[in-house]
């Protein structure tokens, strides 16, 4: 093993451009893709945020059956509670908020209508839902707050979307490196192993230096990228705390460090898993 891992030290000096190219390669694929994880779980936490309270609130008529509605709105497979809010507790709720409104009520009546409630299993299903009950009868109105629900899941979706696209973009590239790597390693010393060869020597005593090469290469790139980007996270994190404070930001470092972990357990991989192919095909080819 010793022998096999001088062996590999000195392919990567001697290949110093393809091996450095790798190396930054892996790492900036590795720190993009740790960063769209930590952003795909804060955006999962926001939106599980705003599923918990993001309401679709229907306006019920003065001579609708409220209970035959409550009935129907919780029997959609998206709606997972549903209240009947009257119009007595509106205007509590409202002189509550705002004193001046019951003043305002001894004037001209009670103007709030009975109000049914919806908390959907989903935020990308207010709008489904909203248009189904405007359809029932016995609903003036129905509200939900579309201007800013659907304006935001399609933002976090997009920003997703993005970055996991992005990620495969780079692990193929991370891939070709390796790969281009390999290759002029295994080149450089052709004939040093067609000597092998003839003496006997077996492709996986062959193969060993340059699995080793890809090894030490991803568990470097996820070193780097893990000292880059947790204190990064951290410092970015408190500051999006302190500019907008109702974000749900994660912070705890027992959800983070597993995310640490396992950056650096798929450079290891993306390394091994490269080398592997990479030293099979081009020995097949020196053959």
């Amino acid at each position: 093993m010793t022998y096999h891992f001088r062996q590999a030290l000195l392919a990567m000096r001697g290949n110093l451009t393809a091996t450095l190219a790798t190396l930054g390669t892996m790492t900036l694929t590795l720190l993009m893709l740790g960063f769209v994880v930590l952003l795909t779980q804060n955006v999962a936490r926001t939106l599980a945020n705003l599923e918990s309270q993001v309401e679709v609130a229907a306006f019920l008529s003065d001579n609708a059956d409220s209970a035959a509605l409550l009935a129907q709105v919780r029997a959609l497979p998206q709606v997972h509670d549903a209240r009947l809010v009257t119009k007595a507790e509106v205007l509590g709720e409202m002189t509550r908020d705002y004193p001046y409104a019951r003043d305002a009520t001894q004037l001209t009546g009670n103007p709030f209508p009975d109000t049914l409630r919806l908390k959907v299993s989903r935020v990308s299903d207010s709008t489904a839902v909203a248009q189904v009950v405007s359809r029932l009868s016995g609903v003036q109105d129905v509200e939900y707050g579309s201007g800013y629900v659907d304006s935001t899941v399609r933002t976090l979706s997009a920003i997703r979307a993005a970055g996991y696209v992005l990620v495969g973009l780079l692990l193929v590239g991370t891939l070709l490196n390796i790969l281009n790597a390999v290759r002029v390693a295994i080149y450089a010393r052709r004939s040093e192993i067609s000597v092998m060869r003839l003496l006997g020597a077996t492709r996986g005593f062959i193969r060993m230096p340059h699995l080793i090469e890809g090894v030490i290469l991803g568990l470097l790139a996820g070193i780097i990228a893990v000292s880059l980007l947790s204190p990064a996270y951290f410092q970015l994190a408190v500051r999006v705390q302190g500019l907008v404070p109702v974000l749900p930001i994660i912070t705890d470092p027992r959800a983070i460090w597993p995310v640490m972990g396992a950056l650096i357990a798929l450079g290891i991989a993306v390394g091994l898993v490269g080398s592997f192919f990479a030293t099979g095909r081009y020995l097949r080819e020196l053959e």
